[in-house]
């Protein structure tokens, strides 16, 4: 049975660095046995099937073939529609109202909870918002994610320590669960 994924790599094609171009890593996807892949915006979404694997195996071997491809370790998530789905239709924000700016996904590898968070008080980066969700949280930023105070606090490397952690925007959250849909 062949299932559609998306596949999300943290940090590349930021700032210039640590460059991944889409054509090479479409190749390179295909070149894994993975068919129908497309890529979406330059900042590391891709969409594919697969035959074979689940999805913690499918993005350990993505990032394994990145590494030895480009040089450099990328972080990679696998997720499939279902999920993808069931993040968009959980959000505990009004999404429908909301510009795709103002309201983001940040994807993690395994479960969290919220004492991961604890120290972080919520009322003093009003009308700012997080909510955690299955492996992910919501972030509400009305001002967007570059000039959100508490997206800088929810990203401090001990809050997400051992943990893949990687954030789309709502247009994206949304445009995957499209791309991925059979």
């Amino acid at each position: 049975m062949t299932t559609t994924y998306a596949a999300l790599l943290r940090g590349i094609n930021v700032g210039g660095n640590r460059k991944v171009p889409m054509a090479q890593l479409r190749t390179l996807l295909t070149g894994l046995g993975h068919t129908g892949v497309t890529t979406y915006l330059q900042s590391g979404n891709a969409v594919f099937t697969a035959d074979h694997g689940d999805e913690e195996t499918l993005a350990a071997e993505m990032s394994r073939a990145i590494e030895e491809h480009f040089g450099f370790a990328v972080d990679v998530l696998v997720r499939d529609h279902a999920y993808l789905k069931a993040v968009r239709e959980a959000c505990p924000f009004p999404a429908e109202e909301l510009e795709g700016k103002q309201l983001h996904v940040t994807y993690f590898s395994v479960p969290v909870d919220a004492g991961r968070f604890a120290e972080i008080e919520p009322a003093g980066y009003l009308p700012e918002d997080f909510r955690l969700g299955d492996r992910a949280l919501y972030l509400y930023a009305p001002d967007g994610l570059g000039r959100s105070k508490l997206a800088e606090q929810l990203a401090k490397r001990r809050l997400i320590k051992d943990v893949i952690a990687t954030t789309r925007n709502w247009n994206t959250v949304v445009k995957l669960e499209q791309l991925t849909a059979a």
